[in-house]
């Protein structure tokens, strides 16, 4: 039963992101006088569809993705209600509208989580904590000190506690380099020594020495500290964009729709809270990587409606529809690559 109850939880969470996301198309393109066609939850043959209007709503078999079809959005058309024949500041608010909604709902979700707490994290060192495996003293607290506020790590800004395990994690040598506040000076702490821990998949990972202080939560500083939190979960998808490109991270390290799923299950399992957190982090990460320029996706969209806004005149729309095409076949492969990478880890 637990197993039934992790799939069914995985699959409505996953069904309620990508219905905020297609909501978000969806209203913008009505509100914009568009001609939407349909408005589909999930992908492959419909389950069942019914018609409002002019607009078709489906429930199709594969619940990985949706879509909303709008009237000469992929090819030319005379209606004059279809996405090429509108207002380009309209295009461009459709193209943006998911990923908006995703962030919108990743923003409530943390001030949820926020207010559920009884204090909030810090960046400053409240003690260093010995080697579980071992019992020996922490490393690090050979140049860091209690009571230091962490400003950057690897040259990276740190607004968070959450930035400071992000940056860590990141690292892969064990060697980091920290900007810290020290008694009101501002102090660079270079090559700070970490104690490395391998994983069972051979990933070598930073074991984290310190805490940090709590702080009492107040009205202002809970809003602060959820839109630092926002902003610090935003710029982490980023941050691992340019780490798989730059081979960081590896492909090995990513997770598609089926290691996603079953984090979300084991994460149900786990009370409201941790579910809660999986989720807010997911459906950020999906408005971030929505807007990534890349084609295929609507920050590859965006682009292109960008460079019409700086040309005055559209992009040919067949040069638009091949670098689409490619950037989907590319998307495809890897996710390909990563669901079998997810199977793999199942067994």
């Amino acid at each position: 039963m637990s197993v039934i109850f992790q799939v069914i939880v995985a699959v409505l969470v996953f069904g309620l992101l990508i219905f905020i996301h297609e909501l978000g198309h969806f209203t913008v393109g009505k509100l914009s006088g568009m001609r939407v066609n349909e408005f589909a939850i999930g992908m492959g043959p419909a389950l069942f569809s019914w018609h409002k209007g002019e607009t078709q709503y489906s429930l199709r078999a594969l619940p990985v993705g949706g879509y909303v079809s709008v009237e000469g959005e992929d090819e030319d058309s005379s209606d004059p209600r279809a996405f090429c024949n509108v207002m380009l500041w309209k295009r461009i608010l459709f193209v943006c509208a998911g990923a908006i909604m995703n962030l919108l709902l990743g923003f409530i979700i943390l001030s949820i989580l926020v207010g559920m707490r009884t204090t909030l994290p810090t960046t400053t060192i409240s003690e260093f904590h010995p080697d579980p495996a071992d019992g020996a003293a922490a490393v690090s607290n050979e140049k860091l000190m209690v009571g230091d506020k962490i400003l950057k790590i690897n040259g990276t800004s740190v607004f968070t506690s959450n930035d400071i395990t992000f940056s860590m994690i990141s690292d892969r040598d064990g060697v980091v380099d920290f900007t810290v506040l020290r008694d009101g000076q501002k102090l660079e702490i270079p090559q700070v020594q970490f104690k490395m821990d391998t994983a069972e998949d051979g990933t070598r990972l930073i074991n984290l020495d310190f805490y940090v202080y709590s702080a009492e939560k107040t009205f202002l500083n809970s809003v602060q500290y959820t839109v630092l939190w926002m902003f610090s979960i935003v710029r982490q998808v980023w941050l691992s964009f340019l780490n798989l490109i730059t081979g960081n991270f590896t492909l090995a390290e990513l997770s598609g729709p089926v290691g996603v799923s079953t984090v979300i299950g084991q994460a149900s399992t786990a009370g409201l809270k941790t579910l809660l957190t999986l989720v807010g982090f997911i459906t950020v990460n999906i408005g971030v990587f929505n807007l990534l320029p890349v084609p295929a996706l609507d920050g590859g969209r965006l682009i292109f409606l960008l460079i019409e806004l700086v040309i005055r005149r559209p992009v040919n729309p067949k040069y638009e529809g091949f670098v689409h095409a490619a950037g989907f076949i590319l998307l495809m492969g890897l996710m390909l690559v990563v669901t079998l990478n997810d199977i793999v880890k199942l067994f």
